[in-house]
């Protein structure tokens, strides 16, 4: 199980998923006001910091994300199934892109603020390509089964 390259592809995903769930990914500025989005909300910077807008369902998307490509690792004599869940957490990815430009936009709009995206933003395309590589090693693996199945 873990000496398959697309074990570590599935564990950085997940990796990369759980960090995302916790770190500030972009922050905005309306006149003097200074707020920060993370998965769970747009928080102001003030302290005690209040919860301003929130946006659970990016947390719902990055959990799923990570909880998924951990199963995966989990499921490796089942390939075909292995490979699904892949292309599931590629278009969880993209739809975390889709949800947090929509957020990104709404909170712009009713605040009349400034973007400043942070690097964790990166994350689910980083992501994205190592399902993309741990599908292509997956198909291999499957074929490779295959090919031994015809000797037989």
């Amino acid at each position: 199980m873990i000496q398959r390259i697309q074990t570590l592809y599935l564990i950085v995903v997940t990796v990369l998923a759980a960090i995302m769930n916790f770190v500030t990914l972009s922050s905005f500025k309306s006149g003097e006001t200074l707020f920060q989005l993370d998965s769970f909300g747009l928080f102001t910077t003030t302290n005690p910091q209040e919860l301003v807008y929130g946006t659970f369902a990016l947390f719902a998307i990055l959990a799923a994300i990570s909880i998924l490509s951990a199963l995966t690792i989990f499921l490796y004599k089942k390939r075909i199934l292995q490979i699904r869940i892949c292309l599931f957490n590629i278009l969880l990815a993209l739809g975390f892109y889709a949800a947090y430009a929509a957020y990104t936009y709404v909170i712009k709009e009713n605040f009349t603020a400034e973007v400043f995206f942070k690097l964790p933003l990166v994350f689910p395309l980083i992501g994205i390509v190592l399902d993309w590589l741990a599908i292509r090693a997956i198909g291999a693996d499957e074929a490779l089964i295959r090919s031994l199945d015809r000797l037989r």
